[in-house]
């Protein structure tokens, strides 16, 4: 049996053994992603050498891009105005203040822990561990214990954080030389990265988000052909922005956000017809709800596909990123991803509250469960594909502790955490009445699906 057959054997049976057991570990601490990157150091070249990014680079780049495309595309279909305004104070703060503070102090603390790296590429450090995944911690952003400010406060930031790191990660990786970016010119990649990307993506986000709605409301499209239209969108969207030299994935994340809005604007007839259809199953995605916030089915099967692509990312981290960094790892590396997974998030996140009302266990439970996962992952291993940069390997060995280090504390500290906030929000509010952590969220807005949502 050739390698490439083995690898598939191995990566099937570890995702069928999670599935049989996933509803049974859901409850414990051991999260879907940690069971995934320790499926993968098993299988990467630091154990039974199964995956190997040196035979193998190719599709395995291919999966983490088509992974990262449909989550940033779903993620961003689902966004609201509603979600940064009013009751959105918090993402709205997390994203606009404590993004950038991040990125900032990630950039600040690499520079006297990882010496040898240039300006630029600490601050791709900074960068490429910024955005957080809900998915690490999906018990600890959706437990029904915590406040539905919270839990919708960091669902919206997870979501977003991972596309707007992206013009970051561009400009800083254009004025590094030797890299891809970097033949283009700091002016190219803005017109083509930054621009004419984002144009293009909307533009075929909005197109595929009309048609999609004027085949609904004459009743030219199949449930279940509506759902494999979205990936054929988000594609399109990537790909697109590609043929120009732009960046696909900001193509896709643009794209998302058209897409979303222009589904949701369906006329009246639309609105009749869905209300009409057979009604299934109370679980079921297809159930149509006449109202126009409510979730759109079209993406479930999107949200599926990129939800086990995303898994199969963490596979595969831990095969050929983690696996081997493991055997050479250093104080300062662990020193750092120790700094970046505490006072990188949790100070800019203390900071971007001041004076929000919020009060100090909030905050800190904020400011903890900031995971990192796949968009971390993605472009680490994007760095790690540019051999023209001196520091890539101490890079890509910081990315890989965080972000196992994250997978790890994370997951463990998710439940116990979740349910001590609980226990605390309980008292407060017994005690002193209604707190800010109790403000109300409008019901459509905590459901917007995000990847991951259900624990």
């Amino acid at each position: 049996m050739s390698g490439q057959a083995w690898v598939g054997v191995a990566v099937a049976g570890s995702t069928a053994a999670y599935a049989l057991c996933s509803r049974r570990l859901a409850s414990t601490p051991v999260s879907s992603a940690m069971v995934f990157v320790g499926c993968g150091i098993l299988l990467g070249p630091a154990a039974l050498g199964i995956v190997d990014l040196n035979h193998d680079s190719e599709p395995i780049i291919a999966l983490l891009e088509a992974a990262l495309t449909l989550v940033l595309f779903t993620d961003a279909m689902t966004v609201r105005r509603r979600d940064l305004r009013t009751d959105g104070f918090l993402p709205a703060r997390l994203l606009s203040v404590g993004l950038p503070l991040s990125i900032g102090a990630g950039w600040l603390l690499a520079w006297p822990l990882l010496p040898g790296l240039t300006l630029w590429e600490l601050a791709l450090v900074g960068a490429v561990l910024a955005p957080t995944d809900a998915a690490l911690g999906k018990t600890a952003m959706f437990s029904p214990r915590v406040p539905a400010l919270v839990r919708h406060g960091l669902n919206v930031e997870s979501g977003l954080n991972d596309g707007m790191v992206l013009p970051f990660f561009v400009l800083f990786l254009a004025v590094i030389s030797g890299t891809s970016a970097a033949r283009e010119g700091a002016a190219g990649v803005f017109w083509r990265a930054l621009v004419l990307s984002s144009v293009l993506g909307f533009l075929v986000g909005a197109v595929g988000g009309r048609l999609l709605r004027a085949a609904r409301s004459r009743g030219w499209v199949s449930g279940e052909w509506a759902q494999l239209f979205v990936p054929a969108v988000a594609t399109a969207a990537y790909a697109l922005a590609l043929v120009v030299n732009g960046s696909g994935f900001i193509g896709a994340w643009i794209g998302g956000f058209a897409f979303g809005s222009a589904l949701r604007r369906y006329p009246a007839t639309e609105r009749r017809l869905r209300a009409t259809e057979p009604q299934k199953s109370p679980g079921s995605q297809e159930n149509s709800d006449p109202s126009p916030d409510a979730p759109d089915p079209a993406a479930g099967f999107t949200e599926h596909l990129g939800e086990l692509l995303a898994s199969l990312s963490l596979l595969v981290f831990g095969a050929v990123l983690l696996g081997p960094t493991l055997e050479h790892l250093s104080w300062r590396v662990v020193g750092y991803a120790v700094l970046s997974l505490t006072v990188v998030r949790m100070l800019p996140v203390a900071l971007a509250l001041a004076g929000s009302g919020l009060r100090g266990p909030t905050v800190a439970y904020i400011g903890w469960f900031g995971p990192r996962g796949l968009a971390s992952v993605v472009l680490g291993l994007l760095l790690l594909e540019e051999e023209h940069v001196q520091g890539v390997e101490l890079m890509a060995r910081v990315v890989a502790v965080t972000v196992g280090l994250s997978v790890l504390l994370h997951g463990v500290t998710a439940v116990a955490l979740a349910d001590r906030y609980g226990d605390w929000h309980e008292r407060a509010t017994a005690a002193r009445g209604k707190l800010r952590e109790g403000t109300p969220v409008p019901e459509s807005a905590r459901g917007a699906p995000r990847r991951n949502r259900r624990p």
